[in-house]
């Protein structure tokens, strides 16, 4: 399997865990709280993707070679990631957006280090932005748990040492 095949699967397990729980669970903190359900898939199925690579060569690989096929599996899931966050929040569940903002807030004033000025600043400012910083967050966060399932998957899969390319 390639790794775009890969990286679809384990993208389309994503999309399914996710829309499962914010059609389940409504309320943002509590939703928040079970995002490390989504690290341990993508980390699992990275790791996934080193493993079958290095089943399907036989255990004839470095650790190099490992180690790239699950980061191109881990580009191909940001690349469908990214879509689906951008289709999450403006089509599918745009009132995510709102209770993300709504819970900023409350979060900002339960602080007590803000003003009420600097919160409605703040506010703002995360309301025009909201995008960006959505597709960054998950640019930055799968690209860097790719990499990292990436390290650990090349790390522990099957390798000959001495591989012996004439028999």
């Amino acid at each position: 399997m390639t790794p775009a095949i890969k990286g679809l699967i384990i993208g389309l397990v994503l999309i399914a865990v996710s829309v499962v729980m914010q059609l389940l669970i409504t309320d943002l903190e509590k939703l928040q709280k079970l995002n490390w359900v989504s690290f341990l898939l993508i980390v699992a199925g990275i790791v996934w993707a080193c493993f079958s690579y290095s089943k399907d060569m036989n255990g004839n690989v470095t650790f190099g070679n490992v180690f790239a096929h699950g980061f191109k599996t881990t580009a191909v899931l940001t690349i469908i990631m990214l879509a689906f966050t951008v289709l999450s929040f403006t089509i599918l569940f745009p009132e995510m957006k709102d209770k993300a903002i709504e819970l900023a807030r409350t979060q900002m004033e339960a602080k007590g280090e803000l003003s009420e000025a600097q919160i409605d600043q703040a506010v703002s400012m995360t309301e025009k932005f909201f995008m960006p910083f959505a597709i960054g967050g998950v640019l930055i966060a799968y690209l860097v748990m790719g990499a990292i399932a990436s390290l650990i998957g090349a790390a522990i899969a099957k390798k000959n040492p001495n591989p012996q390319p004439f028999q």
